[in-house]
């Protein structure tokens, strides 16, 4: 089940998601996210098992800032709905777009960005092929 949550419930996700090697507080999660923002809640059995948060971009665009899957429920289907999710609220409270900021080390999310339709617009190098972080966009109709 895929339902709108809260901050708190988003947070205890990311906590548990290894790839995020960036320890944030709830506290800077709150600081980071507007009010009006988006939190998304994927649910198991009950429990929060994955999340995606978003909010009003300076362009327009909804951008997709943070979200995962825990690992236990990877491959469910779960990453998708929820991407679904956003779109489906991002189209009905007017935004024209979704953007998102991805990296060459998560390439499951690469792939599910593509895949949805997601185009590249941006690759920022560091260097590093691993560490580039790329910028995706989609216009919603």
């Amino acid at each position: 089940m895929i339902r709108i949550g809260n901050i708190e419930e988003a947070w205890q996700v990311l906590q548990a998601i290894p790839e995020f090697d960036q320890e944030r507080s709830l506290a800077q999660l709150q600081e980071r996210l507007p009010a009006g923002a988006l939190v998304l809640i994927a649910e198991a059995d009950g429990q929060p098992v994955g999340c995606k948060l978003g909010y009003a971009a300076e362009d327009g665009s909804l951008y997709s800032w943070l979200g995962g899957v825990l690992p236990a429920h990877r491959k469910t289907g779960l990453a998708q709905r929820l991407l679904e999710a956003q779109e489906a609220w991002a189209s009905e409270h007017g935004f024209a777009a979704v953007t998102v900021k991805s990296m060459n080390r998560y390439s499951a999310m690469l792939r599910l960005l593509i895949r949805n339709g997601y185009q590249i617009r941006l690759v920022e190098h560091f260097g590093d092929p691993v560490s580039e972080r790329i910028h995706f966009i989609k216009a919603l109709s």
